[in-house]
């Protein structure tokens, strides 16, 4: 068996025809969607996912405003910044680029932001409405991850799901998102007793850990027919890998991500979707 390839390049640029198409309609009616993005700091792999976000929304008609500010920043600073997009009607979205530096509590920011601006779908607010299976601004990579899986057909009903993370980012909120599918969830962690075990019974397996010395996905790992979604992103050898040793493993399965060109562009491609939707929920609420 060699397993098919999931094309979330393909996905991707179908899902921001669709969003381009909206936005172009929704400034026919005098509605310009708007994201604002926040970088903390100067890591580099933070700035060229910022840069690759705002290119991505520049092309469907999405206005950006970007915010690149020092790692000496102090917290309080970082709200005043949120709360002045909070109340910015030009603005829609606002992305705060994770992480921040360590002097900053993550949680106290991202709490701080709108609900209703909130195109990352982290907020308590948002998680309680995903927990309840009411969320419209939804995680971008979960979301993105559902979207793959209904692109090309395949159904989770009944299906046994192992995460590999337990990320507020990842694996929390796709657990809730594979659980609405009727799927059988399990999340693994660095704790996990008997992982191999867990794994060899799964029908889907997701892995997000980027990180290839703590971490690898490999044949022996997986049952013959199962199907790989590949979250993590790592460096090796001046390349871009994900944690699973993809031609081993696709010869075993029957559906696999590449990395790159799996899920990395349909994590933008929601980003976009989500601004779209924080718009034109705006829209509908100026209007009611």
């Amino acid at each position: 068996m060699t397993g098919q390839i999931f094309d979330g390049l393909a996905v991707a640029n179908d899902i921001k025809k669709q969003v381009k198409k909206a936005v172009s309609e929704l400034k026919n009616q005098g509605i310009q969607p708007g994201l604002a993005t926040i970088l903390v700091g100067d890591d580099v792999s933070s700035a060229a996912y910022i840069k690759n976000k705002q290119k991505a929304a520049e092309e469907v008609g999405i206005n950006t405003w970007d915010h690149k500010l020092p790692a000496t920043l102090s917290q309080q600073e970082l709200m005043n910044l949120v709360n002045l997009l909070n109340n910015d009607d030009k603005i829609h979205g606002i992305l705060v680029q994770l992480p921040l530096p360590p002097n900053i509590d993550e949680f106290a920011i991202i709490k701080r932001i709108n609900p209703a601006k909130d195109v990352d779908g982290l907020t308590p607010f948002n998680a309680g409405l995903l927990l309840n299976g009411r969320a419209y601004l939804k995680p971008c990579t979960p979301s993105g991850i559902i979207e793959i899986l209904d692109y090309y057909n395949i159904s989770l009903m009944g299906m046994d799901a192992i995460i590999v993370n337990r990320s507020n980012l990842v694996g929390k909120p796709l657990s809730m998102l594979l659980l609405e599918r009727n799927a059988t969830v399990t999340i693994c962690h660095s704790k996990t007793k008997a992982l191999k075990d867990k794994l060899m019974q799964a029908d889907i397996i997701i892995t997000a850990i980027g990180n290839r010395e703590t971490f690898t996905l490999t044949s022996e790992m997986v049952k013959s027919g199962s199907v790989v979604i590949d979250v993590g992103i790592s460096r090796h050898k001046g390349k871009i890998i994900g944690d699973v040793e993809f031609e081993e493993v696709r010869e075993k399965v029957s559906w696999i991500t590449p990395v790159p060109g799996g899920v990395g562009p349909m994590t933008v491609s929601m980003l976009l979707k989500n601004t779209l939707t924080a718009a034109s929920i705006r829209r509908e609420s100026d209007n009611f």
